[in-house]
């Protein structure tokens, strides 16, 4: 195709030899050059084959194991070792466990064989998908990825992501629970606006979607604590680090949460708000006069510092109520 560094084909000949079936050049992932295609070297691997359309990082996986460590992976297959079959290489041809055994293994958390949605051979469910759309998965056929089908068109994830156990993963400019919304502004200026001010996508406390994040939410019932702000710079859960887990006082019932700092309210001091300022010792010396006191290895637990003096936490408890009123 190439005599003497010049291409003989012309642009159109060119992009029709390295183009796919759908209509990809190289897959996407790579260059074409003169009807050959250049594929591109990932951080995670390396794509092959005419029009790179191979990759052996991306198998199907069994418990979280490539091809469930009993097969090799090619172009994106597994390919089994002898005595064991599957899409991930996850069943035993000849079983010599129990039958008990065998369905004591492919019991969920809650004893349920398969999730209802498979049969147990071996220890290992057989998920039913009698489409041959290979829906359910999951090594308790717990997943159920119809939960990714656009309903107007059928297409998982809307053709815009990959499915992950019922969940879609978009792919980038799209969103939405199944990627059916496209994002008006450039990956680049997405990033931009996630970037907290530490340099941080989301300050690695969520997920970045079209310039907003979606912070993590760590407790729902918000009882332990909130992750928020524009790019999840706030974590509130560090104010309840900072008091006793034992008791149900938040910065010691004197103070408010503001980005994960106690913010004392008058007549009080310290990181969780516990030292009165009517204390003649400054925080830091109460604090050493109370370590070198303390004999329990529970100190902060059983046991709190109140001006220099070791108390158990439920007297102290009764003592601030005591000086609140």
């Amino acid at each position: 195709l190439q005599v003497g560094g010049e291409c003989k084909i012309s642009p159109v000949s060119s992009l029709r030899r390295c183009r796919t079936p759908d209509g990809l050049i190289c897959s996407g992932r790579g260059e074409c050059e003169c009807g050959i295609c250049i594929c591109q070297v990932t951080e995670r691997g390396t794509f092959y084959g005419p029009r790179c359309e191979c990759h052996d990082w991306i198998c199907p996986t069994y418990d979280g194991k490539t091809c469930g460590d009993h097969g090799i992976c090619k172009c994106g297959k597994c390919f089994c070792d002898e005595n064991w079959f599957g899409e991930s290489c996850q069943y035993q041809e000849e079983c010599s466990l129990s039958s008990k055994t065998s369905k004591d293994l492919c019991r969920t958390a809650q004893g349920v064989v398969c999730s209802n949605a498979g049969t147990c051979h071996c220890g290992s469910c057989m998920c039913h998908n009698p489409d041959g759309k290979s829906l359910i998965s999951g090594r308790y056929c717990e997943c159920d990825d119809s939960e990714c089908l656009d309903e107007d068109s059928g297409e998982v994830c809307g053709g815009h992501g990959k499915c992950y156990c019922g969940n879609c993963y978009c792919s980038a400019g799209w969103h939405g629970d199944k990627c059916e919304f496209q994002c008006d502004i450039s990956p680049w200026e997405s990033k931009r606006r996630c970037t907290s001010p530490d340099g941080k996508i989301c300050s690695n406390r969520g997920t970045c979607v079209c310039g907003e994040c979606t912070c993590y939410d760590v407790d729902p019932s918000g009882d332990w604590g909130d992750i928020h702000g524009e790019t999840c710079e706030c974590d509130e859960r560090s104010c309840h680090v900072m008091y006793d887990r034992y008791s149900d006082d938040f910065c010691s019932g004197h103070g408010q949460c503001n980005c994960g700092r106690c913010d004392c309210k008058e007549g009080w001091a310290g990181k969780k708000c516990d030292h009165p300022l009517s204390c003649s010792l400054s925080v830091e010396a109460s604090q050493k006069r109370c370590r070198g006191t303390s004999s329990l290895p529970c100190f902060g637990r059983v046991q709190t510092c109140l001006c220099g003096s070791l108390l158990l936490t439920s007297e102290t408890t009764k003592i601030l109520q005591t000086d609140a009123e």
